[in-house]
């Protein structure tokens, strides 16, 4: 029959709108009103953040961690990775508490040495995980071996005219002035101890710290001289200025040569600036005279390093 269902024997049901629903179409088209404001709309950051969380990387490419960039802390033990700088610093008998030596490292005669000189002095030897170490050195290349040095234990700047008393001795004392390389703080160290200084002065901000590679350069001298740190330098050279000590700086452009200078016998702070910038304003208003260091045109500067050993010697043959 047409438009009957075949073999049912049923009419079929009409195709379309039926009796009763216009009203549901009406509404269907009528829309959802205006876009609510944004504020209202908490469902959309919400899906958002949903997608963001479940949606697959389109990328292929795996991606690498960012590395966060820490700062170590002044109060932080100092880490020496790697074979020879750990046997080097062994060798110059730097500080250490612990020597760390990856398991199933190639043993070579770095390594093997390394052990040896880290068990005659007392410091402790731990086998670690590659892993461990990697942590431990925050990801620099190690080749197995690490070495951890205690931090420095400064002193106050008073302890260095202490240190003058107690030896009956008229006060002479090195400041430095925006030295970064601590290479050069160990090359002066090492000049101070030599020519009979009490004690270092250094910022506690842009400046070199008394690390493994100034405890290198020193020789081993740092041991025995004090290293004072100053939160303020300026007002700590006036204080000494307060105490009866003379300041003196080096300028490569002051008026008179250091060895024409009559208070290299009495009591005296000496200030070394950077090779680069020299002295700072304020530190360079603080002192009581600025000297330099005679050279040939066709030199420029010296390295801090050296400008304080020969002004320590100056000052040594001026006291004898």
């Amino acid at each position: 029959m047409a438009g009957g269902s075949r073999g049912s024997g049923k009419p079929a049901k009409k195709k379309g709108p039926t009796k009763g629903t216009g009203g549901h179409r009406r509404r269907g088209l009528e829309g959802k009103g205006a876009t609510p404001p944004a504020h209202m709309r908490h469902w959309y950051k919400e899906r958002q953040r949903t997608n963001a969380t479940t949606r697959p990387d389109k990328s292929d490419k795996p991606t690498k961690p960012v590395r966060q960039s820490r700062t170590r802390r002044d109060d932080a033990p100092e880490v020496v990775a790697g074979r020879n700088p750990v046997v080097e610093a062994l060798r110059a008998h730097v500080p250490a508490n612990t020597l760390y030596v990856a398991n199933r490292i190639d043993n070579d005669d770095r390594v093997r040495e390394s052990i040896k000189l880290a068990a005659d002095r007392g410091i402790a030897v731990l086998e670690v995980t590659k892993p461990q170490l990697d942590r431990l050195t925050e990801g620099a290349v190690h080749q197995g071996l690490a070495l951890q040095i205690p931090p420095y234990e400064y002193a106050h700047p008073d302890d260095l005219i202490q240190a003058a008393q107690d030896a009956a001795e008229t006060p002479l004392i090195v400041a430095l002035d925006g030295v970064t390389d601590p290479r050069n703080l160990g090359a002066i160290a090492r000049s101070a101890t030599a020519f009979g200084a009490h004690g270092l002065l250094i910022p506690s901000r842009r400046s070199a710290g008394v690390t493994a590679s100034a405890w290198k350069t020193s020789a081993g001298t740092l041991a025995h001289l004090p290293v004072a740190r100053a939160a303020n330098l300026t007002n700590t050279l006036r204080e000494y200025r307060d105490q009866g000590l003379f300041v003196i700086g080096l300028d490569g452009e002051a008026p008179l040569d250091l060895a024409d200078i009559e208070l290299l016998t009495d009591p005296l702070v000496i200030v070394i600036g950077s090779e680069g910038k020299g002295l700072s304003r304020l530190v360079r208003e603080s002192c009581d005279q600025t000297a330099r260091i005679p050279m040939t045109t066709t030199t420029e500067s010296l390295n801090a390093g050296v400008a304080a050993g020969i002004a320590l010697y100056e000052t040594s043959r001026h006291r004898r």
